[in-house]
């Protein structure tokens, strides 16, 4: 039988539900970054390395980077209800981790099992929230979910180092195990148990590998930019700019603060400008690491570029997986594993580009080899347009299957 149009389930029921996934998603970014604001903290009470705490974060993003993909197919017939709970009750368990832990080993065991169940639970949610309401509405619903994990860097980490330097670096992840286990108990009582081949989102909505490959591609390209640079962006706004080190906290504040607003005003659009969303923010962030790299040095165009960077990472990320539900070449929650696991590559290649431009050319050279990368993503993303705009006319041409549409229908199906 084909799949419902939509999941039955009262509208208030369907909202607590992606409120709790939102909230979910909060939490997950908030404890994957949290960290780097505890790591003096965490350093001397463990009798650690800093670079060894840092590392906490680099296993996270790797570990989400290699699972994503296979953790989702070794759980596609599971119903989401009990999987969804599943990975929040690891979350909420893990988070009690640091509190009883007396050894590094301990606490990184409990950063990978964390790590594992955000692999699977960015992949799934996504479906699961769309299918709960009309196909019409997918962008609006992606965009809530992703404000949830844009809060985390403005709202989650600052909060959580405050109030670990104030009561112990275990208490933040206290409060975080706390708010996993809202959502935990909100998912397991009004989520419907259904089959996860159920429902609207289950599929893309216009199924084309080729583009799928392009969007994968983009993701991965334009997240090596933005991490090539912003990787060093406090060595760029002290060296570069000459702002004073007590400034630096303000400056992220406003990236921070941008980038939620970018992705507020943006996600109600989704729906109706699916390639517009995407480009545009593409765009303006190579506008941004260029100008950085060109004019950096004063200071008036650093905050304004540094602002405008803000507002165009934070909605990429969005945009792509809002375009991944629409051409999904298989099931959607594979296809969004794919992106996310794209995404995480990128970061992690991001950091190791600008890692070996500074030493040998300064930290300008990491903005410029970003902006280059993020235009090389925009060129690309331009071969999306024609078939943006024309809906499904990409299909039945007659040609052979090219290279990307090749590679989108292995990757996604």
């Amino acid at each position: 039988m084909p799949p419902s149009s939509r999941t039955s389930v009262a509208p208030w029921r369907a909202v607590a539900v992606v409120a709790a996934l939102m909230l979910g998603a909060f939490t997950f970014n908030t404890t994957e970054n949290l960290p780097i604001g505890l790591l003096e903290l965490v350093s001397a009470d463990l009798r650690v390395s800093p670079a060894a705490v840092g590392y906490l974060v680099t296993w996270y993003g790797l570990t989400v980077a290699v699972l994503s993909l296979p953790i989702v197919r070794l759980t596609r017939r599971i119903a989401r209800r009990y999987l969804l709970s599943g990975l929040l009750a690891v979350l909420f368990l893990a988070s009690l981790v640091p509190t009883l832990a007396s050894s590094y080993g301990v606490l990184l065991a409990a950063r990978m099992a964390t790590a594992s169940s955000q692999a699977l639970f960015w992949a799934v949610m996504g479906p699961v929230a769309v299918g709960l309401f009309a196909p019409r509405m997918r962008g609006r619903v992606i965009g809530v979910l992703s404000l949830g994990g844009s809060l985390a860097s403005v709202l989650g980490v600052p909060a959580g180092t405050w109030l670990g330097r104030h009561a112990g670096w275990q208490a933040p992840f206290l409060g975080l195990g706390g708010l996993a286990l809202v959502s935990l108990v909100i998912v397991a009582v009004l989520l419907p148990a259904s089959r996860p081949e159920d429902g609207h989102a289950a599929r893309g909505v216009t199924p084309d590998p080729r583009r799928f490959a392009i969007v994968l591609a983009t993701t991965a390209l334009s997240a090596t930019g933005a991490f090539a640079a912003f990787t060093y962006v406090v060595t760029f706004l002290t060296e570069a700019s000459g702002f004073t080190s007590d400034s630096v906290s303000a400056l992220l504040f406003v990236f921070g603060v941008a980038g939620v607003a970018a992705v507020t005003l943006t996600g109600p659009l989704l729906d109706r400008f699916p390639f517009a969303t995407l480009a545009i923010p593409v765009a303006g962030q190579a506008v941004a690491l260029l100008a950085l790299s060109g004019a950096g040095d004063l200071q008036v165009v650093a905050v304004a570029m540094l602002a405008l960077l803000g507002a165009s990472v934070g909605p990429v990320f969005m945009a792509t997986q809002n375009q991944v539900l629409r051409v999904a070449p298989g099931r959607t929650e594979i296809a969004l594993a794919a992106n996310s696991a794209a995404f995480n590559v990128g970061v992690a290649a991001g950091a190791l580009t600008g890692g070996v431009v500074l030493p040998l050319m300064g930290v300008r050279s990491a903005f410029l080899a970003g902006g280059l990368l993020t235009a090389g993503a925009l060129a690309l993303l331009l071969l999306l347009r024609p078939a943006a705009r024309g809906g499904t006319r990409s299909h039945g041409t007659g040609r052979q299957p090219g290279l990307w549409h090749r590679l989108g229908d292995r990757i996604g199906s």
